[in-house]
């Protein structure tokens, strides 16, 4: 169980496999050599989008995991909490992804997904360096 105190009340979250089911409802793809048949992969482009700084994934990601707890985080609560000055953005970021990378459904996919996002970067910055010589 991970929690998260938002305005002095402290919210429960759970990155289990209802978690799973339903950030993966989002995005679906075709499976090759089976007509008709799809996959269900949102929960990987969401995690993704965190790692990334997508804060509209990072409150999805919040709402999906506090569903079913009380008191749950509501929408317009969260939302004026993202857009506070006083909230340090990057860290609830980096709270969030720690959440992910210890959960047992999330973090094999978590460590995947950071994997390739770092050798993304490398491999731009790389790019942009030859560009400059």
């Amino acid at each position: 169980m991970f929690e998260l105190t938002i305005k002095d009340t402290t919210y429960q979250f759970n990155f289990g496999l209802g978690f799973l089911r339903e950030l993966n409802k989002t995005v679906e793809i075709p499976v090759d050599g089976v007509p008709g048949k799809k996959k269900h992969i949102g929960m990987r482009y969401t995690i993704a989008e965190v790692i990334d700084g997508d804060v509209e994934a990072l409150c999805q990601t919040l709402r999906v995991a506090n569903k079913g707890f009380v008191p749950r985080l509501e929408q317009k609560e969260l939302d004026a909490y993202v857009e506070d000055d006083e909230t340090d953005i990057d860290d609830l970021f980096e709270t969030v992804v720690g959440f992910l990378e210890n959960a047992n459904v999330t973090k094999k996919e978590t460590a995947n997904l950071k994997k390739a996002v770092e050798e993304q970067k490398a491999k731009e910055a790389a790019e942009k360096e030859k560009e400059t010589m």
